[in-house]
């Protein structure tokens, strides 16, 4: 049965307005690509992360943190039980006290040596000299004087002199012997003075090793006390740089190991959104170009990045890229840190776009996907 053309048309002109419509309507929906000098990508928000652990080994008496808590820096986070290293301490404190206590009484007595000795030393070499020459006149006086008695013992015996002055000539030589053995006792005892003064001076010396001997011990007694402080300070577990606590891997109760990790914080002032660049368009990207990253829960508020890292090595597309025509290309590495973080609004783990310009001129605009 043969159709007539005018039933043919009805058909085709229903085609073609169909075909007309879908092609008017894909470019109304297609979006104008990106302008020159712009290049877009998207992946996820990550920070820096700090893995805290201790030096020291013991059992978490107070936990300060958990997970989620915006943190300080230095704000404390953990305490381990620390009797045991007080106990330390304390024994430590007071042997420095006691040490302390005998150097200042060793100084103190030796400050004393060394103010009297020397004056002791001058005194009995002063008595020394006048004893000995109190003897060297005393020697001398007896033995004029037994000159003096031996003539007159001669004058006695030739009848030129009485007896009685000869008698008393003989007297006066005894009296000045006696002197004489008086002043070699002054000059014996004068000599015993001046050697125990002397003494005195090789005191000082012992006495000045005494304190050096005290001033070692003490030092190593506070050089044992600030170990035993630093030991106690290592208890207390602070968090290295202000951020937000994502993982916690404690409770209280929970002995630990040295060096087990604890706590895992993200500093929230130094993130960056990792994106991935095709191979073909890596060569426009350079260090330190300006970036702005678009978030789903600020669409209107980009915050400016930077680029600080761009990897040495292509690899394939991960399989966090979104656009599935990009999962099957040879891309780049690319870390666009966060200019500022304002109330902490970007966080880890954050999907985000990002337009990096690499051309000064070119006008930013949103990512177009």
């Amino acid at each position: 049965m043969k159709i007539p053309p005018k039933r043919l048309l009805v058909p085709v002109a229903v085609a073609l307005l169909a075909v007309m419509g879908l092609t008017a309507g894909w470019f109304l929906l297609r979006q104008s690509p990106l302008p020159e000098g712009l290049i877009q990508a998207n992946g996820r928000i990550e920070g820096d992360h700090y893995l805290v652990a201790g030096k020291m080994p013991g059992r978490v008496a107070e936990l300060f943190a958990r997970e989620g808590d915006a943190v300080q820096k230095d704000q404390v986070l953990l305490r381990l039980d620390a009797a045991q290293v007080d106990a330390r301490v304390e024994q430590a404190r007071q042997a420095v006290v006691a040490l302390e206590a005998q150097f200042k009484a060793a100084q103190t007595g030796l400050a004393m040596l060394r103010k009297d000795a020397p004056l002791t030393v001058q005194t009995a070499e002063a008595g020394e000299a006048l004893a000995r020459s109190q003897r060297a006149t005393a020697l001398a006086n007896a033995a004029q004087a037994e000159r003096d008695a031996a003539r007159f013992r001669r004058l006695a015996e030739s009848g030129t002199v009485d007896r009685h002055r000869y008698e008393q000539m003989e007297l006066a030589s005894q009296v000045a012997q006696n002197q004489a053995n008086a002043a070699q006792h002054g000059v014996t005892s004068a000599e015993k003075q001046l050697a125990q003064a002397r003494l005195g001076l090789e005191r000082i010396s012992a006495r000045e090793d005494e304190v050096a001997a005290l001033v070692a011990m003490r030092d190593q007694a506070k050089a044992a006390l600030a170990e035993a402080q630093s030991v106690r300070d290592d208890l207390i577990l602070k968090a290295p740089a202000a951020g937000v606590l994502t993982t916690r891997l404690v409770d209280v109760g929970e002995v630990i190991a040295p060096g087990a990790p604890m706590f895992d914080i993200v500093d929230l002032d130094r993130l960056y959104l990792k994106v991935f660049i095709p191979a073909n368009e890596i060569g426009k990207v350079r260090l330190g170009l300006p970036a702005r990253v678009y978030t789903d829960a600020f669409p209107d508020e980009p915050l400016s990045a930077t680029v600080r890292y761009i990897a040495a090595q292509a690899q394939f597309t991960p399989k966090e890229v979104q656009t599935p025509d990009e999962r099957v290309k040879l891309v780049y590495a690319v870390k666009l840190y966060l200019d500022a973080n304002p109330q902490h609004r970007a966080t880890p783990g954050l999907p985000a776009d990002a337009v990096i310009r690499w051309k000064e001129d070119a006008p930013w605009a949103r990512p177009r996907w």
